[in-house]
């Protein structure tokens, strides 16, 4: 079984779990619960009722109380992470073909329909196939409520690409169904945001107004995600090695943001001086498997960051550097310094 970000799993035991990243332990995928069987959930399927959990606390907690087993220390990444043994997954999301079902399906609900016309209108903009668009969340897993969001994902790089070029010109369009957020609407994200991702609201609305991956559509809020397609992915388990090295804080000018796009986002640094903490070098890099750091800043930037700091060994030994990983932690962020 090969999964990544953007798709979601079950277990035998009913949870539904959301795949973090593109590269996985044999046997076993890096995802974590995201919809919880449960008699007071207020999402229903034909089989269960479910809640949703969403920080990383919550997850974890569940887990150490249900499904202690999954909780395990990876010895590549270096971190405690949740690895879901393929043996015990009982079904496989996929955000394709479960697109492709909908745009065939003559019986949506009214959030099925408008993620439909979402994806079309994206579709025919960017001049992608439908090969390359998905979706996502509760809709993929048939636990949309009417408050629930539009979670579309694009794959392959260059289709992405396009993709985020056509969504900067729609949401110039008066015509277009996509809407920047209001003043309003941005507060309400940062709201929701800041529980577990710490920053001045004037910092993240910076930002956060310049991201064309999100906004309003039709009235309802979407997220859209950006993974590369496997064909654009050559690191394989083990091939690089990553060391927890310290917690740090750092500035730095953004030397090229052309893996900032995607989910896992990639940022190389240059001109760094250390503020607070451990005080390595070189660190050349930012990376985060949250897709809310995603275009968090541009080439030419300068940025605060404050992180977990890992070494990073490559397959040739003497290549190795340091990078900061953001989103793990609430007191974690990045951004801009001026």
């Amino acid at each position: 079984m090969r999964a990544r970000e953007g798709e979601l799993i079950r277990t035998k035991n009913g949870v539904i779990f959301d795949v973090k990243g593109l590269v996985h332990p044999p046997n076993h995928i890096i995802a974590f619960p995201r919809f919880i069987p449960s008699p007071q959930g207020t999402r229903r399927s034909p089989r269960d009722s479910y809640g949703k959990v969403y920080s990383f606390s919550d997850r974890f907690k569940f887990l150490e109380q249900n499904m202690p087993e999954l909780i395990m220390h990876d010895p590549v990444f270096d971190e405690t992470l949740c690895e879901v043994p393929i043996n015990i997954v009982e079904k496989h999301y996929n955000p394709i073909r479960k697109l492709g079902l909908l745009r065939t399906s003559k019986k949506l609900s009214a959030l099925e329909r408008k993620a439909v016309q979402l994806a079309e209108e994206l579709k025919e903009a960017a001049g992608i196939p439908w090969s390359a668009v998905g979706i996502s969340g509760s809709v993929l897993v048939g636990l949309a409520t009417e408050k629930s969001d539009i979670d579309p994902v694009i794959y392959g790089a260059e289709n992405c690409r396009k993709a985020y070029e056509a969504l900067e010109t729609l949401l110039k369009d008066n015509a277009s169904g996509f809407k920047p957020y209001s003043s309003q609407e941005l507060r309400a994200l940062f709201d929701f945001r800041s529980k577990d991702t710490i920053m001045s609201f004037e910092d993240f609305a910076r930002v956060e107004r310049r991201k064309a991956f999100q906004g309003m559509y039709a009235g309802t809020e979407y997220f859209i995600r950006f993974v590369k397609d496997w064909l654009d992915i050559t690191e394989q388990y083990g091939d690089v090695c990553y060391k927890n090295s310290g917690y740090t804080k750092i500035t730095a000018t953004i030397a090229d943001d052309s893996e900032a796009l995607f989910t896992p986002c990639t940022y190389q640094i240059e001109n760094v001086t250390v503020v607070e903490g451990t005080k390595l070098e070189p660190i050349r890099e930012i990376a985060s498997f949250r897709g809310r750091f995603c275009k968090q800043a541009k080439k030419g930037e300068m940025v605060t960051v404050q992180g977990k700091v890992e070494q990073v060994t490559g397959k040739q030994k003497e290549q190795v550097y340091y990078r900061i990983i953001i989103g793990n932690n609430l007191s974690d962020y990045m951004i801009l310094s001026c």
